[in-house]
């Protein structure tokens, strides 16, 4: 997951529905269960027709109907974004989506989360206000390829997905060890070598990065662990001491020498940072509950 991607996670185990009716706050009470039904006893001379699945998740079926119905949902809201994404790549974003809701989903009963009948329908009353009444509401679901019985399982799941990725982040601190640093950003290692040179001579670091970069002066700002797209830089930087210029670093971008201004061993994290740590924690958690699960296509 690229973590410059504005927390997919929020919109990822949130199903458009979610949008009109806001967020879960539903507290775990470990009085409240949710209900089981007994099934009857098959008749002798009939057999259930299994519905056709798209993937099972630890045993709970993602229909085939459910899947396809998500997928239209999915290309509605790229094309309303005027983005066209290949067919292939929305199957498999939408089917990963799902997985990871499921898992998310499953996650939650486990800890104790619980949505009853009652709240649940509190919840599409809600989106029935917002959409201007009921009749609104038939060409919402219509439109929005849902039927009320599909608008009521969906949500159900959306809200306990939103329910454990919430209690996931709870735990990740505002604050942490951060660095602020200044690069000077070369295209070939030639004139990166040249500048190498000149700053072991005595030049000023920061009118060689303002002379490169004269609009952000090879401002990196603060960041934490954890943060930045590459790796390498972000290994080098929490290494150098203040003032202390990095060797020659290469990336797929260019050639690049930092330096470290500041250190804080406990700064508030910048909203955008903050969303980046929590897009790690959630990947981290959901590759290992994947990992963990029989997960069949």
């Amino acid at each position: 997951m690229d973590t410059r991607t504005c927390f997919r996670f929020l919109a990822l185990f949130l199903l458009p529905i979610l949008a009109a009716c806001g967020q879960a706050e539903s507290t775990p009470d470990p009085t409240l269960a949710p209900a089981t039904q007994t099934a009857a006893l098959p008749s002798p001379t009939v057999t259930a027709t299994p519905v056709p699945a798209a993937v099972t998740v630890n045993g709970d079926v993602i229909s085939l109907d459910e899947f396809n119905a998500e997928l239209i949902r999915f290309q509605q809201a790229q094309e309303a974004l005027g983005e066209v994404v290949p067919v292939k790549e929305a199957e498999e974003r939408v089917l990963n989506d799902l997985i990871a809701q499921a898992l998310l989903a499953q996650a939650a009963y486990e800890e104790g989360f619980t949505l009853t009948d009652a709240e649940l329908e509190a919840r599409i009353e809600a989106l029935t206000v917002d959409v201007g009444g009921q009749e609104n509401l038939s060409t919402w679901l219509a439109s929005h390829n849902y039927t009320r019985e599909t608008l009521s399982s969906s949500l159900q799941k959306a809200i306990s997905a939103a329910w454990m990725r919430d209690k996931i982040l709870a735990d990740l601190s505002e604050s942490a060890e951060q660095v602020h640093a200044q690069q000077i950003l070369l295209y070939n290692l030639e004139t990166a070598q040249e500048v190498q040179a000149n700053l072991s001579a005595g030049a000023d670091f920061s009118e060689l990065a303002s002379a490169y970069d004269p609009v952000t002066h090879g401002d990196l700002f603060w960041f934490p662990r954890g943060y930045l797209l590459d790796q390498s830089i972000e290994t080098i930087a929490f290494s150098l001491s203040v003032d202390e210029p990095s060797k020659i670093i290469e990336t797929e971008v260019g050639f690049h020498i930092i330096m470290v201004l500041e250190k804080d061993a406990s700064r508030l994290l910048s909203p955008d940072a903050l969303l980046a740590l929590q897009e790690n924690a959630l990947r981290e958690w959901l590759e290992k509950a994947e990992k963990d699960s029989k997960i069949e296509n």
